[in-house]
């Protein structure tokens, strides 16, 4: 059976065994295609950058922890999900303090709660379903907050090419969320 692509069976297993030479050679081959994986997937370049890094140093300490050779890509490419999620949520944390101020809503009843955890899959879905450069655009500027300007400079576009993702994402998700039934309200 053949490796992944960029890395043979005998490679990885060498690498696996400790050859350091094999073990460079796979994380050397690995680097592009988790690089680019962790392009689309991260809300900015440098958390991607460093996202992709993440992974290739733990590829690097634990190869030899991988049961299945045929697993590596997957391994990598969920090492890669999990650094751009954790690295989305650090930023989510950096609440402005007059937000801090708010307080808080009040509880609602189980059933609303479980309509609201529904709901929020349903928004999840509609923004994993917007194009790469709309959905870092969104999240960046409606999720996360960041000024437009912020938003632009980080994903490399001009502020009117940011105004004009974001509008189309909206426009996107509005459309989509009314397509579910959910932006008409719950009746």
């Amino acid at each position: 059976m053949a490796g992944p692509g960029w890395a043979s069976r005998q490679l990885i297993e060498a690498a696996q065994a400790g050859d350091l030479d094999s073990l460079t050679a796979v994380v050397h081959g690995a680097h592009p295609h988790v690089r680019r994986f962790a392009a689309h997937l991260c809300a900015t370049s440098q958390d991607a950058e460093d996202a992709a890094q993440e992974a290739l140093i733990v590829l690097y300490r634990k190869i030899g922890t991988l049961r299945a050779t045929a697993a590596l890509t997957s391994w990598m490419f969920r090492i890669v999900r999990n650094e751009c999620l954790r690295r989305a949520r650090s930023w989510r944390r950096e609440i402005p303090a007059e937000a801090a101020d708010r307080p808080a809503a009040p509880a609602g009843s189980a059933e609303e709660e479980a309509l609201d955890r529904l709901d929020a899959q349903r928004v999840a879905a509609a923004i994993r379903a917007l194009p790469d450069t709309q959905r870092r655009v969104l999240i960046l500027r409606d999720v996360l907050g960041h000024p437009g300007g912020a938003v632009a400079e980080s994903l490399g576009l001009s502020t009117a090419a940011m105004k004009s993702q974001l509008h189309r994402a909206r426009a996107a998700l509005r459309r989509d969320l009314r397509d579910t039934g959910l932006g008409a309200g719950r009746g």
